[in-house]
């Protein structure tokens, strides 16, 4: 019997949001719960041993407590778990923990402090991680995501265990060809929806398909964390150390001969430009992504700057204008104790990240109530004139008509959706009948050298859009 155990800690984590991602926030599984997570575990003759594995929400940066914390559980329960043939890890790929650089390396390298260097680990990541020499090095097998958005995580998680099991049985480890490309662009200029992208990821299944190729993999890294590791990288993994040699290479050049065509998925403009554009338009429901502050990549999702700007917009407030959403636990509390119907007065947003502004005065009418949001907590409507500003306890994302429709909202017959999002997940791509992305601040605005990145490494572009060509060589002998 082959036994596998499963393991991961998994968050994209902004160094430039405020926020500070603990425990909290992390929904943890164990035991069968965290065997019931995977639908694609029924091998024969394989043991699978269910660790720790723990996901949250994109947001800031991990505490050193938080993270002491889950990697402790993960290597004190490796220990008890006895001998190991395989592992399959679970990650995201950039997490960022306060004090650390190389945090996913660090985590590795102490699971193999307590597995040892022959047990083969797979990991499974998101192509908008890091890969370091470092994680890279301890690694067997190392796959991701070919698709943003990513309707693919799903895939590559199987594809992650199902080389694993296949190289267990019959392979041993694999040879490995990694390079990194000085390149860092947000996810919204890189979707696989659009050229470049959707050509250059697609040579990743024609390379995969070659004799002696096991696995291909692009990754675009993580524009929003300020260590070296962030840029793009490229692993091929196989048999015949020339040919994914020369794949890795042939991969690597086509992403940086692309770098000057990625551009944004959506038009762009300025908050009030998009807005403008949105109410000239016959287009019913017109989206438009409130971008600097997502909190799938890591916004700190109470920047109320951009509800400040639509509470000036006379023409905003009478259409029917959905603006979802700004967390504030204490507003959400006020709202609920005021009751649907009643008139409200709160401060809302800017209290976490108050940079690009702070708590914007709101005199407003609770239209909605749900106490029962598996990931808000508590959401309310509260309404001026036609603007539905949706406030929540916690920190949710709204990328499903169902979240709307939980609150009394339909999306569908709005005139404008104003979403706290960078690309339009699939449900909302299909509902829109046109959509602008917005330019707005927060901890994750997609001018990049607004930020001001301090720690990757340089020359990169664009924030060196002259640099020579880089060596591209990859690493193949270890």
């Amino acid at each position: 019997m082959t036994r596998i155990g499963i393991a991961g800690i998994a968050i994209e984590s902004s160094t430039f949001s405020p926020h500070r991602t603990t425990v909290d926030d992390f929904r943890v599984t164990r035991g069968d719960d965290l065997l019931a997570r995977y639908s694609f575990l029924d091998f024969p003759d394989v043991e699978w041993v269910p660790l720790l594995h723990a996901v949250s929400l994109p947001g800031g940066a991990v505490t050193e407590e938080t993270y002491a914390a889950l990697s402790e559980e993960i290597y004190a329960r490796l220990r008890e778990a006895g001998p190991l043939d395989g592992l399959f890890f679970d990650i995201h790929g950039a997490m960022s923990v306060l004090g650390r650089v190389d945090v996913e390396a660090d985590l590795i390298e102490g699971i193999r402090a307590v597995i040892g260097p022959d047990v083969l680990v797979s990991a499974s990541m998101d192509l908008h991680g890091n890969v370091s020499w470092r994680l890279a090095r301890a690694l067997d097998l190392i796959t991701c995501y070919r698709k943003a958005p990513h309707t693919d995580a799903w895939d590559t998680r199987e594809r992650a265990v199902r080389n694993l099991v296949k190289r267990l049985r019959d392979g041993g480890k694999p040879l490995k060809a990694w390079v990194q490309v000085p390149v860092l662009l947000p996810g919204e200029k890189t979707s696989t929806r659009i050229e470049p992208a959707r050509s250059v990821y697609a040579l990743v299944d024609e390379v995969e398909a070659l004799p002696g190729v096991l696995d291909a993999a692009i990754w675009v890294g993580y524009a929003w964390a300020d260590e070296p590791r962030c840029q793009a990288a490229v692993v091929v993994t196989g048999d015949d150390l020339d040919v994914i040699t020369a794949q890795a290479h042939r991969l690597a050049r086509a992403y940086w001969d692309a770098r000057r065509d990625f551009a944004f998925v959506a038009p762009t403009g300025s908050l009030a430009s998009c807005v403008a554009q949105a109410l000239a338009s016959p287009a019913r429901p017109f989206f438009i992504s409130d971008s600097g502050d997502n909190p799938t990549a890591g916004g700190a999702g109470d920047t109320s700057w951009t509800l400040r700007e639509l509470l000036g917009m006379p023409e905003v407030l009478q259409h029917t204008t959905i603006y979802a959403q700004i967390v504030d636990p204490a507003a959400t509390a006020a709202a609920v104790r005021a009751g649907i119907g009643q008139k409200v007065e709160v401060s809302v947003g800017g209290h976490v990240d108050s940079g690009p502004c702070g708590p914007v005065p709101l005199n407003a009418v609770v239209e909605a109530v749900d106490s029962d949001d598996p990931v808000a907590g508590t959401a309310v409507v509260l309404a001026v004139g036609g603007l539905k500003v949706i406030v929540t306890e916690r920190r949710k994302p709204y990328h499903l008509e169902s979240d709307f429709l939980a609150l009394g909202l339909s999306p569908r017959t709005a005139d404008l959706v104003i979403v706290k999002i960078g690309y339009l997940e699939p449900e909302l791509y299909e509902m829109a009948a046109d959509w602008l992305l917005a330019l707005t601040p927060g901890g994750v605005d997609q001018d990049l050298p607004r930020l001001g990145h301090r720690g990757i490494v340089r020359p990169m572009f664009p924030f060196d859009p002259d640099m020579p060509d880089p060596d591209l060589t990859p690493v193949s002998t270890w």
